[in-house]
């Protein structure tokens, strides 16, 4: 088979949630988000700030961490 066989067969999009619609369905601000990281607050610190749980900031981060802020994947 050919390159121009295989081109375009995976979608041009993420196949997983997106980290600003993971913190938006937690209910908190995207950005305070990605602020708290930056100024490298401890997951207990970040639960307190965003009226969270430590599981859920700890799987926020594990997110981003591992697929960045937008998990985009692509076949092209």
């Amino acid at each position: 088979m050919s390159n121009f066989e295989h081109k375009g067969s995976f979608p041009p999009w993420s196949r997983i949630v997106s980290l600003s619609e993971m913190t938006r369905e937690a209910g908190i601000d995207f950005d305070e988000f990605i602020e708290a990281i930056k100024n490298d607050l401890s997951v207990e610190e970040m639960s307190r700030k965003f009226e969270i749980s430590t599981t859920t900031i700890k799987q926020l981060r594990e997110h981003f961490f591992h697929y960045g802020i937008s998990s985009v994947m692509g076949g092209d």
